[in-house]
């Protein structure tokens, strides 16, 4: 163990924590690596034996109160000698007094407890083949269209910290597509749907209700041609799973939201996609 080195990732180098992750069958969206780097630079870590890399975990300070941490990964054939507990205290100790939160398997939910995380509620990923939906109503329009400090202001309902640069950016970055609804002139609903290893991802999605989040899906999986689709929803937002369920989805895995402190009041109801189990 004392011979790990643990580091900062460089921008070019989290591509690393993205392949592992795909090997653990974690499913990351093919321009997660360019969006990712983009709210903390410094957060991501890898720890080394002899120039190997062995471990992997981030903890993206998105400003002074909130953290998230992700790509939590130890070499199969490393496991059990202490890299990961040193690695995970490296990121712990990058978000400093602030608020961390993550989503972790199940089984790992007690050893989260031991530093500090309280469980809020599950997350479910959903996924299966979608055929092509009818052409969407002439309410949607593209996200982008939207001026930016109106979805801004939305995402702030339901995420616990501005991230802004973030935000802009997987919004624009090429390949994803992104839709918005409007009610009455009103930014009702909106989502972004991203190419990954395997099929697409649709999040974050945020709506008012079912009947918005439905229709912001379809021009999605309309602009993605079908196929096959993940959804990640909040157990406890049954409008969500109905959604999901409606669309012909079935359960794939579920992750456990905690957090190590008190977050804002947050719209959970209003959270029909998760953006990311890595970065929240």
């Amino acid at each position: 163990m004392s011979n790990l080195q643990i580091r900062s990732l460089r921008p070019e180098e989290i591509a690393i924590a993205i392949d592992w992750a795909a090997a653990e069958g974690w499913n990351p969206g093919l321009a997660d690596a360019v969006c990712f780097a983009i709210p903390d630079v410094q957060g991501f870590f890898v720890g080394e034996i002899d120039g190997e890399p062995v471990a992997t975990v981030s903890c993206v300070n998105y400003d002074d109160r909130f953290a998230f941490l992700g790509f939590y990964i130890v070499r199969e054939s490393f496991r059990g000698s202490g890299h990961g507990l040193r690695i995970w205290n490296a990121a712990i100790a990058h978000a400093g007094t602030r608020v961390i939160g993550l989503d972790g398997v199940v089984a790992q939910q007690d050893n989260y407890k031991k530093s500090g995380f309280q469980l809020a509620y599950a997350n479910i990923r959903y996924g299966g083949v979608v055929t092509v939906p009818p052409r969407p109503s002439a309410e949607i329009v593209a996200l982008d269209r939207i001026p930016f400090a109106i979805v801004e202001a939305d995402d702030a309902t339901v995420f616990p910290a501005r991230r802004s640069a973030f935000l802009r950016a997987w919004i624009n970055t090429q390949g994803h597509v992104g839709r918005a609804l409007l009610r009455d002139g009103r930014l009702a609903a909106w989502g972004v749907i991203r190419p990954c290893r395997t099929g697409y991802k649709i999040g974050p999605l945020v709506a008012d209700d079912r009947a918005a989040a439905d229709e912001v899906v379809q021009a999605l999986l309309g602009s993605a041609g079908g196929g096959e689709v993940f959804l990640d929803v909040p157990a406890v937002n049954p409008a969500a799973i109905a959604l999901a369920e409606g669309l012909g989805l079935k359960p794939v895995f579920e992750t456990a939201r905690m957090y190590t402190g008190p977050i804002p009041p947050l719209r959970i109801d209003r959270v029909f996609g998760v953006t990311s189990f890595e970065l929240g």
